[in-house]
């Protein structure tokens, strides 16, 4: 099958594609695969509970039942008074972040607080960089240029081929209150960087970029702090803690550095995918420790771990939609990131070059399936392709690669529609170019005829009333002779190019050429009540057209032509004959072999067209005729009478 012809019209439809490919891709990366992303997460049977190396202090329902909402921060410093006291804790992480002083009770709340996280060595509270600017200036610019010279880390930066001048999404920081900013001595950003599209969150923010510098986050500074490291160097590709040797592969996210968070299945009867203990639990643990008798939770649980204390209750929602929940408590999520810098495991995401190279790979094994099977066979070869492709997908995620799902599927059903479109309309053209080819085998009203009952070609036809023509040129035999075949050629070719027109014009169809002779049936397979009369009209025409050819022949220097032509009407049976493998279209009987010979009689009695008393009765009005009477036909036992039309009657 040639499908390829036509060079502009596929290179034009190879361009169209690959510009919808392009466009479905575009749509489907930010639109359709992130909801599929979180249901193949959700799907994974490798996701695990959270690792046994971190806890969760919360300020939970429990809690809140025994102090209402807001507490004073002297509960805040009983909590981790008796983790820095009483436990051999890495670290102890604040998922809060404070912006004002308790007025109400500055030297029993604030003042205990802060004194306990100054003389907490292993503290990590939290800070926010935010969209609206400062409202006093010269008092943010001082905020920030404290914060750098306290907080900053140092970067090696080896990136290449990026954009230095990078805009930072924030342009400030909620400002701690001094005592507490003085206080604290290692922090981390709580800035996770939500999906701005949908607001479900799948990606960590490991450094924020604020003011052109870079700051770690909650879970970054953490571990950080619990190995002693105070140097990163980042690549176009990880963040590398120079102490440690741990690489974190990471992508640019609006100007900030984030990895693919590997979230974890929730403990049975929990929300929380770590360990989580209830605030009240280790204050009153606090308590009774002090009075010498026995806590309710036993210190040691939390040695050796990374400890981090929020709040999650009713009327404190502290929540973000993720891949695996719609209502997931935020200090689960940084105990979640964290979690995946301890295991060093994470979603890595497939680059967009091998993205790009499954996408035009799909595409073009899809395109080419269809050009080469038939239509099943290609649609199931293509369903098993898709389904292998999600189970392939399925594999990926399960280790933790992350590989685009849906929009390969989208652009191969993109692909799909578009060659089985490709390939329909280049049939059409090649069943077009075949018509139009094996019309100049066969009559184009034969052709039609077929194309109409394709689905019921056979032997086999109908009796009908038709009329047939022979034309033969006199003395052609003798006249070839003298010939060059290809001067005879010439000669045919321009004659039989004169007449087809003609027969064509009288609802007449050329069943075949016979050397130099013409064999037209009229009334079928064309219906004609009036065939009698057009094939004597036609037969009058070409009688015209050949005094035509011969003049200009004669000029020309080529030999003089006539020609003879019978007409005979009756009843013939019409259709198709031959056998199941070579068909033609055809009329046979006793009337067309009357009609071969009545043309031969041209020669008998000089004449140039001769017609049967059978087409005479059904012309006799319209034509004037001259008659021959009993004239003896081979084949014939009887004789019989025919007519010699001298011209169409004026009548």
């Amino acid at each position: 099958m040639k499908l390829f012809k036509g060079k502009t019209f596929f290179l034009k439809s190879i361009l169209f594609h690959i510009f919808l490919v392009f466009l479905i891709s575009f749509v489907s990366i930010y639109f359709w695969e992130k909801p599929i992303y979180d249901a193949m997460i959700n799907a994974s049977p490798a996701t695990i509970h959270g690792s046994e190396e971190i806890s969760l202090i919360v300020i939970d329902d429990k809690s809140l039942d025994s102090y209402s909402w807001p507490w004073a921060r002297s509960l805040y410093g009983e909590i981790f008074e008796y983790l820095r006291d009483n436990s051999n804790a890495k670290v102890l992480v604040f998922d809060s972040v404070l912006r004002n002083l308790d007025k109400e009770r500055p030297e029993t709340s604030d003042n205990y607080f802060f004194d306990i996280v100054k003389n907490t060595p292993n503290y990590v509270g939290g800070y926010m960089a935010v969209t609206p600017k400062y409202e006093d200036t010269k008092a943010g610019n001082e905020y920030d240029k404290k914060f750098k010279d306290k907080y900053s880390i140092k970067i090696n930066d080896e990136r290449t081929n990026y954009n230095k001048e990078q805009i930072s999404p924030y342009n400030s920081l909620a400002m701690a209150p001094e005592p507490y900013f003085n206080a604290m001595k290692h922090v981390g950003s709580v800035n996770l960087g939500l999906d701005y599209i949908d607001g479900v969150l799948r990606a960590s923010n490991d450094l924020i970029l604020y003011k052109g510098n870079y700051y770690p986050s909650l879970a970054l500074s953490s571990y950080m702090l619990a190995n002693n490291a105070d140097e990163i160097t980042l690549t176009n590709k990880e963040i590398i803690i120079n102490k440690t040797g741990l690489r974190i592969p990471i992508f640019v996210k609006n100007g900030n550095i984030a990895h693919q968070i590997k979230f974890y299945k929730p403990i049975q009867n929990s929300e929380y995918s770590h360990k989580k203990y209830s605030a009240i639990d280790i204050i009153n643990s606090n308590r009774l420790v002090k009075e010498g008798k026995k806590p309710i939770v036993d210190p040691k649980e939390f040695d050796n771990k990374y400890v981090l204390i929020g709040a999650n209750a009713l009327g404190v929602e502290d929540v973000l939609e993720t891949s695996v929940s719609l209502n997931h408590p935020g200090v689960d999520i940084q105990a979640t990131i964290l979690n995946n810098i301890l295991e060093n495991e994470y979603m890595l995401k497939v680059s967009p070059l091998i993205n790009i190279a499954i996408i035009a790979l799909l595409s073009v094994i899809t395109f080419s399936i269809i050009l080469l099977l038939s239509f099943i066979p290609s649609l199931i070869t293509l369903i098993l392709i898709a389904i292998l492709y999600i189970a392939f997908c399925i594999i990926c995620f399960n280790n933790n690669i992350v590989p685009l799902v849906i929009t390969p599927i989208a652009a191969q059903l993109s692909t799909m529609i578009f060659a089985y479109s490709y390939r329909f309309i280049v049939e059409g053209k090649n069943k077009e170019k075949i018509k139009n080819a094996m019309g100049k085998y066969l009559s184009q009203d034969i052709m039609k005829n077929v194309v109409q009952n394709i689905d019921d070609i056979k032997l086999g036809g109908k009796k009908a009333n038709v009329t047939v023509l022979f034309a033969d040129i006199r003395g052609f035999t003798s006249m070839s002779e003298k010939m060059t075949a290809e001067e005879v050629s010439v000669i045919l070719n321009e004659y039989f190019s004169e007449i087809e027109p003609i027969i064509t014009k009288y609802n007449g169809v050329i069943n075949k050429f016979i050397g130099d002779a013409v064999m037209a049936i009229f009334g079928e397979p064309i219906q004609d009540i009036n065939h009698p009369q057009n094939a004597v009209k036609c037969a009058c025409e070409m009688l015209k057209k050949v005094e035509q050819l011969r003049e200009k022949w004669l000029f020309e220097g080529k030999p003089k032509i006539e020609i003879g032509i019978g007409i005979n009407t009756g009843e013939a049976f019409v259709g198709n004959i031959g056998s199941e493998k070579r068909l033609e279209y055809t009329v046979i009987g006793d009337m067309v072999n009357l009609a071969s010979r009545i043309e031969s009689y041209n020669k008998v009695y000089k004449t140039n067209m001769l017609i049967s008393s059978s087409t005479y009765t059904q012309v006799s009005d319209i034509v004037d005729v001259i008659k021959i009477a009993d004239v003896t036909i081979r084949g014939k036992a009887k004789k019989m009478d025919i007519y010699e039309v001298l011209r169409l009657s004026k009548n």
